[in-house]
């Protein structure tokens, strides 16, 4: 008797430039095995998910607005979100998503998950960084042979020392997504806040 194969789960991961000038780390993951690409625009970005169709999209980028805020230039609301500020009293770094140059990064992620929404695309926001101090692992500026290190003891295939700390942490942000679908990972700060994946160790 022949037994139907299971598809593996497909999740791409987005580690977003603020500008198209600079290079955007993208990863598909399916099952755990891994494949990424250094992206620009915004249409070779949407181009290349489509051709994956994905589960869930991870975007390394700030994907809503502090309460308050009609835009990410609007100074009158407040500069944290409920997720930034869960953030903050786990002991995980990040930047305020009001300083200069994480509002162009706001402002692109947020352009960017509207066209994927549009074509029915399911898109979250993640934080590799908070990722990879929960899995006690090193951010990639700080150690990037270290992190691929990490992403391969926690079992993913297909990396290689080559490829740049953008894709690692693209990498990650997909990781975090298999992880969030799997049921081993949490939302911080409701219905628009940020993926992480739970601190322990679980074999993905």
């Amino acid at each position: 008797m022949l037994v139907a194969k299971r598809k593996a789960m497909v999740v791409v991961g987005i580690d977003l430039a603020a500008s198209p000038h600079r290079p955007t780390g993208v990863c598909v993951l399916s099952g755990l095995r891994t494949k990424t690409h250094i992206a620009s625009s915004d249409d070779e970005i949407l181009r290349f998910v489509e051709k994956a169709r994905p589960e869930l999209v991870p975007i390394d980028a700030p994907l809503s607005l502090p309460p308050g805020r009609k835009t990410i230039h609007d100074r009158s609301g407040e500069h944290f979100r409920e997720c930034d500020l869960e953030l903050r009293r786990r002991g995980i770094r990040f930047f305020p998503i009001t300083l200069g140059p994480m509002r162009l990064l706001t402002e692109r992620g947020m352009a960017l998950r509207s066209k994927m929404e549009i074509q029915g695309i399911r898109v979250a926001e993640c934080y590799p960084g908070a990722a990879q101090d929960l899995w006690e692992i090193p951010r990639q500026h700080k150690d990037r042979k270290g992190l691929l290190a990490g992403l391969q003891d926690l079992g993913v295939r297909g990396l290689n020392e080559s490829m740049t700390g953008d894709e690692l942490d693209a990498v990650t942000a997909a990781l975090v997504g298999r992880w969030f679908l799997l049921g081993k990972g949490e939302m911080l700060g409701g219905r628009d806040g940020i993926i992480v994946p739970f601190s322990a160790r679980v074999t993905a």
